[in-house]
């Protein structure tokens, strides 16, 4: 029998405040650190690039088996863990065993995209836990910074999303920050032949090496800067305005804008903020649903940072 498809509005029999809870711990969490937003966003997308949207990245390592979030792309800077552990804590007093932590992330990216910019979609729940997370799994499939757009629409069609898709949900790098060490390489020693990227607007550059200093400078920890210099807290269109001026932090940002099969994309997108703000919503929808566990798969774990 195949497994049940996720359905809005799943918890109204079982378990009616489930939504409300979430959303009262991520608004608070907001208003505490508006940072915070980006960081509950960019979780659900590293959950569910990595076995799909399992939670599998909630969980901690074990003294036989190193874990997803300890990998380098997650640790130190994956933010929201304890955000995610709030909720689950008051859901768990309200109706015990019954919410899944996937679906606690699923919702927690949703109202921090409604928090951070207005966008607001249904999410269709009923995930079930994974019972499994491993380190080695998280290169092999979540996109690296340096990835170019002919690797990034790859690696997005491996989980079933078109390059579209995959340039509309990369505005979600409209928010948060990124660490130096993502893409000081453009701005240092970038070749054999040029020190900087040229594909990097000069003034920016020379701003961002202000934050950054090379990266034989180990007198210092690895700062961050925002992704998005103009609006950094808001989840807008602004970052694809962005990329026009040459200004995307990262190689895997500046290269949709840079390779023809993605830059009418990302010009369709800074032209109209409205239409790119509901294609994201959508695309969120259906991110979510990556090969998600429901029915009698997986568990309902009692702490998401451990299997029961």
């Amino acid at each position: 029998m195949a497994a049940p498809p996720l359905q809005v509005g799943y918890y109204l029999p079982t378990c009616p405040l489930a939504e409300f809870v979430i959303r009262k711990t991520v608004f608070d969490a907001v208003s505490r650190n508006s940072g915070m937003a980006a960081g509950l966003v960019r979780l659900h997308f590293h959950d569910c690039f990595v076995r799909g949207c399992d939670a599998s990245v909630l969980l901690k390592s074990t003294s036989g088996n190193p874990a997803e979030r300890d990998h380098p792309a997650n640790n130190p800077s994956l933010r929201g863990f304890e955000i995610i552990d709030q909720a689950k804590a008051r859901l768990e007093d309200l109706c015990p065993s019954t919410v899944s932590c996937a679906d606690i992330v699923a919702f927690a990216a949703r109202d921090s995209a409604h928090l951070a910019g207005g966008i607001f979609y249904d999410v269709p729940a009923g995930r079930r836990d994974g019972r499994v997370s491993r380190l080695v799994e998280v290169t092999q499939n979540l996109p690296p910074p340096s990835f170019n757009a002919t690797q990034l629409i790859a690696n997005f069609a491996r989980k079933g999303l078109s390059a579209d898709e995959m340039v509309t949900l990369s505005g979600a790098h409209s928010i948060g920050v990124s660490h130096c060490s993502s893409f000081s390489s453009r701005l240092y020693a970038f070749n054999a032949t040029l020190a900087q990227d040229p594909t990097l607007d000069p003034a920016y550059a020379t701003f961002l090496k202000t934050k950054c200093p090379p990266p034989s400078n180990k007198t210092q920890p690895d700062p961050t800067v925002p992704l998005d210099s103009i609006t950094a807290n808001t989840l807008d269109n602004q970052y694809y305005l962005q990329l026009l001026n040459l200004r995307g932090l990262l190689t895997s940002d500046e290269t949709l804008y840079k390779s023809p099969s993605t830059s009418g994309m990302v010009m369709n997108n800074a032209r109209n903020g409205l239409v790119w703000s509901l294609k994201f919503a959508q695309a969120m929808v259906k991110m979510g649903s990556i090969e998600v566990l429901t029915g009698n798969q997986g568990e309902i774990r009692k702490l998401c940072s451990v299997v029961n």
